[in-house]
């Protein structure tokens, strides 16, 4: 079994699944699961622990018809983050459903010592997500400080048209982003210091940097506030916005015995 990903298991076609077993996350197999929690599905599936040497797995049975819809997405999310308040977590992403209980066991069994590693690692940790974007208002500081986007806005009140304006409008909005970049790279240099680990995230619309970073939890308000301070520094040139504590999906490795599959949701 993959932390962060699934294990081998058929594929739910349309996120449609009759039976199986749905799998959470991966904890050890001493910590507590705090009570009241319940899992994916309307009504919502109750949870329960699968022990297996020294880890457990968190499950519930399937749903049927499961598919990515708000509430469930939202059930996932908030019974992982209970999970990160007793200890440290594996998470699986949405939709990882094993054909039955047998196969989660035995590959808890096959991937133990290697989880066990992998928890370790982020005892008294979690992930958080840094996003950097141009700020609404930055124009007014662009034209101040941009000499090209001065002289495009020059030749656009000299000669208005559809060409100018859109030379103009490609040259703020590129300069924006660069901006940007710059300034979400070094915010990046800036608080990796403060991080046990940084992992690039994928690109996200209307983002110019997506970032996570593992942090200590006793120094997540640190993180934080250096955050805050650096954008307030640089209001002009990048708007950061800090997400978290998440589930540290960053920070788990892909790798594990048997293809990855998921419901396809």
């Amino acid at each position: 079994m993959s932390a962060g990903g699934a294990y081998p298991s058929r594929a739910y076609q349309d996120g449609a699944c009759d039976d199986g077993v749905y799998v959470y996350a991966i904890v050890p197999a001493e910590q507590p699961v705090p009570a009241g929690i319940s899992g994916v599905g309307g009504p919502p599936m109750p949870v329960r622990v699968l022990v297996e040497g020294p880890v457990a797995a968190v499950v519930s049975e399937a749903p049927p018809r499961l598919r990515a819809r708000r509430r469930d997405l939202l059930a996932h999310q908030e019974l992982l983050l209970r999970l990160s308040e007793s200890g440290p977590v594996l998470p699986m992403r949405f939709g990882m459903v094993a054909p039955d209980e047998a196969t989660v066991r035995e590959q808890l069994a096959a991937a133990g010592v290697r989880h066990l590693k992998a928890l370790e690692r982020l005892v008294d940790r979690v992930e958080l997500n840094l996003k950097a974007l141009p700020p609404s208002d930055a124009l007014a500081g662009l034209v101040r400080e941009d000499e090209t986007i001065q002289q495009l806005l020059r030749a656009a009140r000299r000669h208005p048209g559809y060409e100018a304006n859109l030379r103009l409008g490609e040259a703020v909005v590129t300069a924006l982003s660069r901006r940007a970049a710059e300034a979400g790279r070094r915010a990046v240099l800036e608080l990796t210091p403060l991080a046990c680990a940084v992992a690039a995230g994928p690109e996200v619309s209307g983002c110019v940097l997506n970032t996570s970073f593992l942090v200590d939890r006793a120094a997540s308000d640190r993180f934080r506030t250096a955050a805050r301070d650096f954008a307030a520094l640089r209001r002009d040139h990048v708007e950061l916005r800090v997400a978290g504590p998440l589930p540290c999906y960053s920070f788990v490795a892909p790798e594990g015995p048997g293809p990855l599959v998921s419901t396809g949701a």
